[in-house]
C-alpha cells in the first residue's frame, strides 16, 4: 500500500540564535492519523521546533507546509484555523471562567462567532453540547462548573487538551502531556491519547520514555538541533547511534 502524502512537511528549517543552531536543516514529515514522538537531550532543539511549528517563533530559512499549503510565515491564529493547534500553554484556560465555559468559548472561536454576545451563547446548545462531551471525554464533567483557577495541575492539563481538541485540529502538537501528572492522571491520558490515533494526527514532546513507546506509530530523535534518527519504535530504540546519544545514557531526558 502507497504511503499517503504528509500532513506536515518541514523542509530544511533553520534556526539561529546568534551563533547557536537550534535547528540545522531539519526535515520532518508527520503522516495523517499517526502520533509521531519527537525526542532527544535536553538542548536538542525541540522546543524550539515546536515554537516554529506553532508560529511563535520564525525560521531563518527553510519551510513549513501544512495539508500541502506553505504556513512558514503565517501568524499563530492562521495556522489554528488551518487545523494546527498547540495544547498545554498556559495561555490557553482562562482561570476566572468555568471549565464548561473555557471549553465552550473555544469551540465560539473555531466557528467564528463573537464573544459579544458571550452571556447568551454560554447557554446555546450548539455550544454547550458538544463542550459536554469533551469534558466527558477528559473525565472533567463533575468539574464543568467549577472554575478553572480551582483545578488541580492534572485536570488543568486535562481541560487544555479538551480546549484544544475544541478546534477540530488535524495536527496537534503536545509538549510533555503528562508532566507533573500522578499515576493514575498519566495512564488516563496516554489510553485517551491512544483512541485519538487516527482520528487526528499528534507530534508529541515527552520525557517519559515509557510513554513515548506507548503511543508513537513513529519517532524522530533530535540532537544538537540536527535530525538523528526517524523510524518505528523498535528501530529507534536498537539504533546504535540513538542510544549513544540518547537511549543509553541514563542521565538524559527528552
Amino acid at each position: 500500500m502507497a504511503t499517503p502524502e504528509p500532513l506536515l512537511r518541514v523542509e530544511c528549517l533553520t534556526k539561529r540564535f546568534g551563533g547557536l543552531l537550534a535547528s540545522d536543516a531539519v526535515d520532518l514529515d508527520i503522516l495523517p492519523g499517526e502520533v509521531h514522538a519527537l525526542i532527544g537531550p535536553n538542548g536538542a532543539g525541540k522546543t524550539t521546533l515546536i515554537a516554529q511549528l506553532a508560529g511563535e517563533l520564525r525560521p531563518n530559512s527553510g519551510r513549513i507546509l501544512l495539508d500541502g499549503r506553505d504556513i512558514t510565515h503565517l501568524p499563530p491564529h492562521r495556522r489554528s484555523l488551518l487545523g494546527l493547534a498547540r495544547s498545554f500553554q498556559i495561555t490557553s484556560v482562562f482561570g476566572e471562567f468555568s471549565v464548561l465555559d473555557n471549553v465552550t468559548l473555544a469551540i465560539q472561536a473555531h466557528d467564528g462567532h463573537s464573544f459579544r454576545l458571550w452571556a447568551d451563547a454560554s447557554r446555546d446548545a450548539a455550544l454547550t453540547a458538544p463542550g459536554e462531551r469533551l469534558l466527558r471525554e477528559q473525565h472533567l464533567a463533575e468539574r464543568r462548573d467549577a472554575l478553572a483557577a480551582s483545578l488541580s495541575h492534572g485536570e488543568r492539563r486535562q481541560l487544555e487538551l479538551a480546549v484544544a481538541l475544541a478546534a477540530e485540529p488535524k495536527l496537534l502538537l503536545l509538549d510533555e502531556p503528562t508532566a507533573g501528572m500522578g499515576p493514575e492522571e498519566s495512564r488516563r491520558l496516554i489510553a485517551h491519547l491512544q483512541g485519538l490515533r487516527g482520528r487526528l494526527a499528534i507530534l508529541l514532546v515527552e520525557h517519559d520514555m515509557e510513554t513515548v513507546f506507548a503511543l508513537a506509530d513513529r519517532i524522530t530523535v533530535l540532537a544538537s538541533g540536527r535530525v538523528l534518527a526517524t523510524g518505528a519504535p523498535l528501530a529507534i530504540r536498537n539504533d546504535p547511534d540513538v542510544r549513544a546519544a540518547y537511549l543509553g545514557d541514563d542521565d538524559a531526558e527528552a
